[in-house]
């Protein structure tokens, strides 16, 4: 299993070098931005966004506050639970780093000794990406987009083979999916009990969020403020 792309001509190998061709034709201070946003910036952008969305759902308040705030925590759980499913399968693989097999490449990132398949980044990423889609639809088509970026630039910094990103974005949007059912069973309760609550209940909505809303806003919430997509 090792061997998976260590020899030979192939797809995965001839579009690694493509990709990374990228980075030896760029000036360095782009290549460095790149190092950044591959390594940080994407993961702390998605980060970011999810906090963005839970205040705008504390803000508004409403019947849906308490199971977007659940999808909005599923999402690191998510996560985590992805990269610790990921541990057994890159001690199965064993797939080197790319550069340790091929020569010529431009790697923006010292230190990686690890395996490589299945990308950690690319699973977080995709990860919070979907948990993020689950609890709102117009920010999670922006979180999928760094997802598949974030996955594009492990590539351009030559940590990774295409099909490292591939599975690890696979892996990401299989667990946040198909853990979601259970999950939002478990989390949206316990979401409601925070919200009745006496000192949680700042965390789910606004203690002016119903004053805010009219008679017509609130008959019109289930569409129209609506944007859980779980």
């Amino acid at each position: 299993m090792a061997g998976l792309a260590d020899s030979g001509s192939n797809p995965d190998v001839d579009l690694l070098y493509d990709i990374n061709g990228l980075a030896k034709a760029a000036p360095p201070w782009f290549d460095h931005v790149m190092e950044f946003v591959g390594e940080f910036g994407l993961l702390f952008a998605l980060l970011g966004m999810l906090v963005w969305c839970w205040w705008g759902v504390r803000k508004r308040g409403g019947e849906d506050a308490a199971p977007t705030v659940a999808a909005l925590v599923w999402a690191p759980l998510a996560a985590g639970i992805a990269v610790l499913i990921n541990v057994p399968i890159r001690e199965f693989v064993e797939r080197r780093r790319p550069f340790y097999d091929h020569e010529g490449l431009e790697v923006l990132v010292d230190g990686k000794t690890d395996y490589s398949f299945v990308s950690d980044h690319a699973t977080l990423c995709m990860a919070l990406a979907v948990g993020l889609f689950l609890a709102n639809r117009r920010l999670g088509m922006i979180g999928l987009f760094f997802g598949v970026l974030g996955g594009f630039i492990r590539v351009y910094m030559g940590v990774h083979y295409p099909t490292d990103v591939v599975g690890g974005l696979a892996l990401g949007t299989s667990v946040a999916l198909l853990l979601s059912p259970p999950a939002m069973a478990l989390l949206t309760p316990l979401m409601r009990s925070i919200e009745q609550s006496r000192r949680g209940a700042w965390l789910i909505k606004d203690a002016r969020a119903d004053d805010r809303v009219t008679p017509g806003e609130a008959r019109s919430s289930g569409t129209g403020r609506r944007d859980l997509a779980a």
